[in-house]
Formats: C-alpha cells, structure tokens, sequence
C-alpha cells in the first residue's frame, strides 16, 4: 500500500502540472449535458443543516459517534479549509467564520478517475463522477487522489449505523468508499437533487451548463463566483457566490 500511495502521490504532482494552465473546459461537440451547481452562500444561514440531513437519508448514510469514521456526502467547512489558496488577508470576520457547503465537486478532468485501478468511480457521459460500489476494492487512491476531501471510507459495518434505512438506494459494505453522486438516480426519475429541493433559502441551484438557456447558466452569467482550488485544472462543476455584484464592481481584478 506504501508504494501504491507512492504511485498515487506522483501522479498528482504531475496531474497539477500539467493541467494547472487550464481554467476552462470546452465541451466537446457530442457532448449536450454536463450536470454543475451553484451555491450561493448569502443566503445560506448559518446552523442549518437541512440539505445535510436529506442527503444522509436519501442515500444511507451512516451516522457513527466516532469522527474519525465519519462518512459525508455533503457538509459544511470553514472559509479557510474550503478554499486554502485563495488569499487569507484582511477576509472579514462574516467570511472567515461562515461554515461553507461543501461536497464533491464532479471536476470535468477528475484526478480520482484517472487513478482507480478497477473503474470503481467513473465519469459519465453528463459529467456526473459516479461510483460502482460493487467494484470498489478500498485501496482509496481516489481518495488520495481528490484534492477536496470530498470522499469518504467505510472503516466500519455502515449498515448498523443506519436508523432507518431506505429501499430506494443501496445501503454500502466495510472497506468502501462513498461520495456524491448528484443524485443520479434522481436525475433518471426527472427530479432535482434531494439537497437542492429541501433548501428553504434556495441556496442551490442545479442544472445543465451547457444550456445557456437554464437558471443555472444565467445566474452565472449575472454573478461573479469562485470554484474550490481552480488552480489544479481539475474544472469543478461547483461554483460559489460570496458576495454581492455591487461588492464586484469595487474589486480591482486587474
């Protein structure tokens, strides 16, 4: 396992330098949905846990006392854990001390993909990265491999740690790992992601991004966002909104 993590740890010194030019993704022309998100965070209030919770129960998620077995899907981080390379400066005390949602960030060129050994986690054609737990082996290089944090291992039994286990996602196995998947089996029943309904502050957004004709697209279209860690090329399809346009128009991006 040492010279795997070796292996792994090699690859992506090299993945950020050879991807850390790119900014943007050009859609090829076959390709007509890349699912992505928007999280506005003005409206996100602090203590709520609500798209946390639905998640959770939507897809089995077990809850341990132990924090070092916990496993999430989507939860919420400080400004500085969320976004490390962006400068610390003078960021208001508001910003500094705001819990930041986070979950994966479905990257167009996802380095978990690229390092999985037996197609465990694969992207699919919509930009959704996806997870075949059947074929996980639990090596977790896709773990090491994701510069977000944003998958999580089975160190124990799940299923105990259930208190009411749904029938319509599959319940995991020890040594697996999980992460989201943008309710994928939401999508194929034509519905929004279980986090996106059960916000009450409409805090996210979900949609095709490249349909310029979606909320999605136009909300980005109006508002300046930041994404988790551009730096690395990986091309996230998570973007989020810290403050308002007005606040924008003062900042010299030159």
């Amino acid at each position: 396992m040492i010279a795997g993590a070796g292996v792994v740890s090699g690859f992506i010194s090299k993945y950020s330098t050879v991807f850390a030019t790119a900014s943007t993704e050009k859609p090829a022309v076959e390709k007509s949905i890349r699912w992505g998100m928007v999280i506005d965070m003005r409206k996100c209030v602090d203590g709520c846990v609500k798209c946390i919770d639905v998640c959770h129960v939507t897809h089995n998620v077990p809850e341990f006392d132990n924090p070092k077995d916990e496993i999430k899907w989507i939860w919420k981080s400080d400004y500085a854990k969320v976004f490390p390379s962006k400068s610390q400066q003078f960021v208001s005390a508001e910003t500094r001390e705001k819990p930041f949602l986070t979950l994966c960030n479905h990257c167009a060129d996802p380095p978990c993909v690229m390092v999985c050994p037996t197609g465990a986690t694969f992207k699919r054609k919509d930009g959704i990265v996806e997870m075949d737990f059947h074929r996980c082996i639990g090596c977790r290089f896709c773990m090491a491999a994701c510069p977000y944090g944003s998958r999580s291992f089975n160190w124990r039994e799940p299923r105990p740690a259930i208190e009411n286990i749904t029938q319509e996602y599959p319940t995991r196995e020890k040594g697996v790992v999980e992460k989201c998947n943008f309710c994928s089996e939401r999508l194929a029943r034509g519905q929004q992601p279980a986090c996106v309904e059960a916000c009450p502050e409409k805090v996210l957004t979900f949609g095709n991004l490249y349909d310029k004709k979606t909320e999605i697209r136009q909300i980005l279209k109006d508002n300046p966002t930041i994404q988790r860690k551009p730096e690395l090329g990986t091309n996230p399809s998570v973007f989020y909104i810290t403050w308002d346009r007005d606040d924008w128009k003062g900042i010299n991006r030159e």
